[in-house]
């Protein structure tokens, strides 16, 4: 069922006071994102994909274009609240979304400024907390929190809002490896337990990987989609764009430029093994 709808969207970040065109950071953009779908945005810095994850909770509006929410219209100001509870953003720095002193007043800070009754914001702050495993760290102080940490407990604050999607740009970028595992197995529990359609910018392949679908932009456009297989499968063309792919696909890739006969581009260590058994059979 399509959740989210990106019809024809551009969007520059042009200036009154300057005379000159402007390149468009979103430039016809024409995507949808299914309800309970785990899609993965990819691009080399400047692609335009950050402008177009806050335009999924009418951060911004298109200049032309729409940008359809379950059905409502981000640039209708009536629907602006509404579509912010639906879709939840978080953002690359965790310290940026941070406001209280305590980690379970923190969570609540967003139910809160809906109005949400107490005894409802109390429930919605303990299963927050328990759905990205920070159930424990409720009365710390979210400054003595690793990078990790912190970023699930931004997420946890989205959650208590109850979303039905989230949208993260590059909420791992600051974070270390430990870090970024425990924010992606967050995000896959979430979406594969809860059913929270998941949006994540991303400059790390093999998050991507793990994802139902990747897009791929470059200079504001949308320059290939498919699963990660189908995405990753097209080595030369992500290489022309400037982008990486994962370290196994890239290993493939060069053994079968010198002749080694794999049947496909592995997107994990344990397929590449298989694949290379079988290849030396």
């Amino acid at each position: 069922m399509k959740f989210i709808s990106i019809e024809n969207v551009c969007f520059s970040y042009a200036e009154e006071t300057d005379p000159q065109p402007h390149v468009n950071a979103v430039d016809g953009v024409t995507l949808t994102v299914d309800k309970g779908e785990f899609v993965a945005v990819i691009g080399h810095n400047g692609c335009g994909k950050s402008t177009l994850a806050k335009h999924l909770n009418a951060m911004l509006l298109p200049d032309s274009g729409r940008v359809i929410v379950d059905g409502d219209d981000t640039a209708d100001e009536e629907k602006t609240w509404d579509i912010r509870e639906k879709v939840g953003l978080v953002l690359q720095n965790p310290d940026n979304q941070l406001v209280a002193g305590i980690v379970e007043e923190d969570v609540a800070f967003g139910p809160e400024n809906l109005g949400v009754e107490p005894d409802e914001i109390r429930r919605r702050v303990d299963e927050a907390l328990k759905a990205v495993d920070m159930y424990e760290y409720r009365g710390h102080a979210p400054h003595k929190l690793s990078g990790g940490q912190k970023q699930r407990v931004a997420i946890a604050g989205i959650l208590a809002i109850q979303p039905q999607c989230i949208v993260l740009d590059e909420p791992t970028a600051m974070l270390d490896p430990n870090g970024r595992d425990e924010v992606m197995r967050t995000l896959q529990k979430l979406n594969r337990e809860q059913g929270i359609t998941v949006v994540l910018i991303t400059h790390y392949m093999d998050e991507a990987v793990k994802a139902d679908r990747v897009v791929v932009m470059d200079n504001g456009k949308v320059l290939t989609q498919g699963t990660p297989q189908e995405v990753f499968r097209q080595v030369e063309l992500l290489k022309k764009h400037r982008l990486d792919v994962p370290q196994t696909a890239e290993l493939a890739y060069r053994l079968r430029g010198c002749g080694v006969d794999l049947p496909d581009i592995p997107l994990t260590e344990d397929e590449c093994i298989k694949m290379l058994e079988e290849a030396m059979k």
